[in-house]
Formats: C-alpha cells, sequence, structure tokens
C-alpha cells in the first residue's frame, strides 16, 4: 500500500485517494456548525474511509453534537475532556474524561455539551454494510435543542432548518 498524497487547503491538510497517512488533528480540516460545534474528520471529498469512520467532536456548553438518532451499525465514543450528557433510549447520562459509550445497532442517542470548559470526544462508527439512520422525535432530546422535527431516515428533513456547516482551520 503507497503512502496518499496529502494536499494543502485554505483550511488545513487533507489526503487525496487512497493510501495509508499521518495526520495530526492540529493541522486537518474542521468542520464547524453554530448548531452542533467543530468536528474534526481525516477523510476529505477524495479519501473516504469505508470500514470506520472517526472524528473528533468539540462541543461546547448547551450544543448537542447532532440529532437525537439511531444507526443500523454500531458506534463508540471516547470522551477525552470537559464533560456531557449522553441522551440515550430517553435517559440521560453524566459523561466526564475517559469514560466509554458503546451503541449497539438501533441506539438512539445524542450528546450535549455541560460546564464551562469544551467536551472533547472521539466518536467511531463501522461503515461495513448498508448504514441506515433513522431521527426520531424525542422528548428528552427536544429540552436540548436536539431532537428531529419530525420522525424521519431523510437527513434532509431533520437538518431542514439547522444552519449549513462550513470547512475551517483547526480552531484549538
Amino acid at each position: 500500500m503507497n503512502e496518499a498524497k496529502m494536499s494543502k487547503t485554505e483550511f488545513g491538510k487533507a489526503p487525496e485517494g487512497d493510501g495509508w497517512f499521518v495526520l495530526n488533528a492540529g493541522e486537518a480540516e474542521w468542520i464547524k456548525s453554530p448548531d452542533f460545534g467543530h468536528m474534526c474528520r481525516f477523510e476529505s471529498d477524495t479519501a473516504k474511509f469505508p470500514h470506520v469512520g472517526i472524528n473528533i467532536h468539540v462541543l461546547q456548553e448547551g450544543q448537542p453534537s447532532c440529532h437525537y438518532h439511531r444507526e443500523s451499525q454500531q458506534e463508540n465514543f471516547l470522551i477525552l475532556s470537559g464533560t456531557c450528557k449522553l441522551l440515550i433510549e430517553e435517559q440521560e447520562v453524566e459523561l466526564g474524561p475517559m469514560d466509554f459509550v458503546h451503541c449497539p445497532p438501533e441506539t438512539n442517542h445524542v450528546f450535549v455539551g455541560t460546564g464551562k470548559e469544551p467536551c472533547t470526544m472521539v466518536a467511531i462508527g463501522c461503515r461495513v454494510g448498508e448504514t441506515k439512520i433513522t431521527y426520531p422525535v424525542s422528548e428528552l432530546a427536544k429540552k436540548y435543542n436536539a431532537s428531529s422535527p419530525e420522525e424521519t431516515t431523510d437527513p434532509r428533513v431533520s437538518y431542514a432548518n439547522i444552519q449549513p456547516r462550513e470547512r475551517i482551520p483547526a480552531p484549538y
């Protein structure tokens, strides 16, 4: 396997095509969402990870990570720093540094930042086979602006009223 070429954009470095690579998160492109915090995906439009998705997500106090949802594939999360609430199966669980969360397939969940310091987490998801995502309506998630307005499997419906994300240089 050859080393992937790295391109330099106005927002940072990104891999081009297949191959192995090393990329420091502080040099990578990030995504900023006014609604859902900052995220580093390590992928690019031309270099997608076909088997496992991984990203770093940084949430400020009160910011959800996305809309409450469930996936047909397992997902795993590791809180690196800060604190957050895990809304899971209509329950609230307080999380802090080094807490690990395993979501088997079809587990409803979302994270919401808490505390004065940003919450930084690593998210890992399986991509083998077809992945189906459902965004249910959740009364609990509504309290945190983290519920889809209607149950749907279409992210365009769930996120219709959300401000667009933008690529940015590493903010941390």
